[in-house]
Formats: C-alpha cells, sequence, structure tokens
C-alpha cells in the first residue's frame, strides 16, 4: 500500500469521524438535509478509494484531459 493511499483512508477516517462527532456532541440530527451528509460523502468516497484505488472524481479529471498521477508527478496514482 502507498502512502497516497494511506493517506485517502487517514483523511477519509477524519472527514467521517468528525460528522459522528458533529452529530454526537454538537446536536446536529443527521436526518435533517445539511451539508453534514456531502461532508460524510467526500469522507466516504476517500476512505474507500485507499482500499479499491477507484475515484469517481479521479476518472472524471482525467476524461477533461488532466493528466494522471501521483502528487509528486513521477508516480503512477
Amino acid at each position: 500500500m502507498t502512502t497516497e493511499r494511506v493517506i485517502r483512508i487517514i483523511a477519509g477516517f477524519f472527514i467521517m469521524l468528525s460528522v459522528f462527532l458533529s452529530s454526537v456532541y454538537n446536536g446536529s440530527v443527521l436526518n435533517e438535509p445539511t451539508w453534514l451528509w456531502f461532508t460524510l460523502f467526500v469522507g466516504a468516497n476517500l476512505f474507500q478509494s485507499g482500499f479499491t484505488r477507484w475515484c469517481l472524481m479521479e476518472k472524471i479529471l482525467i476524461k477533461l484531459g488532466v493528466k494522471p498521477g501521483g502528487a509528486c508527478g513521477t508516480c503512477a496514482s
């Protein structure tokens, strides 16, 4: 597993954890339409992409002409 994948997993977990903690300690109700659902969606996608190496935004960007690759510019994603 590469550092890029581990970073995606950790970032996704932290985002999902912040949504959970917000709902528990700040009284945010997750069954009401709020921006926390969007945050949870982004976190879940980051988390799963670290394991599956599939990311919808990455696919969209490649179709738009953005070069695929890692953060260093030399490693493949």
